[in-house]
């Protein structure tokens, strides 16, 4: 089934803001690609190629990026005398991408709800800008069709940001559990929405993790597909250092070749 993948990439990733000062976080590099191009592998991976990027902080560094990215991936000759081009490379992903301006200051909600008519009365896939996951988004979406609710949301077990004492009687420490998974399952972003999603989104200043995700779950019309694979979000330095050395060592979220 061919839908559109909306990404959300226009908040101002305070928590890392010794990387955010001059672009947005979808845009820090991991492995030498932006975190955003790593998300749009992944859902290119299952046969998604088309995106709606939701833009709002520094949206020129991503506008940018795409704009040259067939000249950053090939080589080419230029004829300064005639101001011609000539191409020496045919690489290129199969992507057609949208760059949308939404607005600095907009809430995540507001800037789904200006991605609408992009879309049309058709369902579509949404989810973070700075999260990685080996989530199978081919079987997430046959998933969200056999229910027949409005949404569907990818839930995860996080990995523990501390490690973990193991004390026994008398406060004796019998040893450590380096980071163990937590035991909520979380907002792991990776959703699958029907058209009707936008009729419970209000205006810019609409938060969509709270009222629509609320009167969904109230109205019984959200659904939780169980992930419990690999989820990593960068919100800090720390991640982004997590997740460097892992494209080195065993990058889990790439499901592509």
């Amino acid at each position: 089934m061919k839908m559109k993948v909306l990404i959300l990439a226009g908040g101002f990733g305070t928590r890392l803001s010794e990387e955010t000062g001059a672009r947005p976080k979808p845009m820090i590099e991991i492995g030498g690609k932006p975190l955003l191009w790593h998300i749009m592998k992944i859902y290119s991976s299952h046969g998604f190629n088309e995106f709606v990027v939701l833009l709002g902080y520094r949206g020129d560094v991503v506008k940018d990026y795409y704009m040259r990215y067939f000249y950053q991936n090939n080589s080419f000759t230029i004829d300064l005398r005639q101001n011609t081009v000539e191409h020496h490379g045919e690489y290129a992903e199969p992507w057609k991408v949208t760059l949308l301006d939404t607005g600095e200051d907009t809430m995540t909600g507001g800037r789904i709800k200006r991605a609408a008519p992009y879309l049309g009365q058709e369902p579509f896939l949404l989810t973070y800008g700075d999260g990685v996951s080996d989530v199978n988004i081919t079987e997430l979406v046959t998933f969200h069709r056999g229910h027949g609710r409005h949404i569907t949301m990818t839930t995860v077990i996080p990995v523990g940001r501390f490690g973990r004492l193991d004390i026994a009687e008398g406060n004796r420490v019998k040893g450590f559990v380096e980071k163990p998974r937590e035991d909520n399952w979380i907002n792991g972003g990776f959703f699958v929405c029907q058209p009707e999603v936008m009729d419970y989104l209000e205006n810019d200043a609409t938060v969509f993790e709270r009222r629509p995700l609320e009167t969904l779950a109230g109205e019984g019309q959200l659904m939780a597909y169980k992930h419990d694979g690999f989820w990593r979000c960068m919100d800090t330095v720390m991640d982004k250092k997590v997740l460097e050395d892992m494209w080195v060592n065993d990058p889990k979220w790439k499901t592509w070749k």
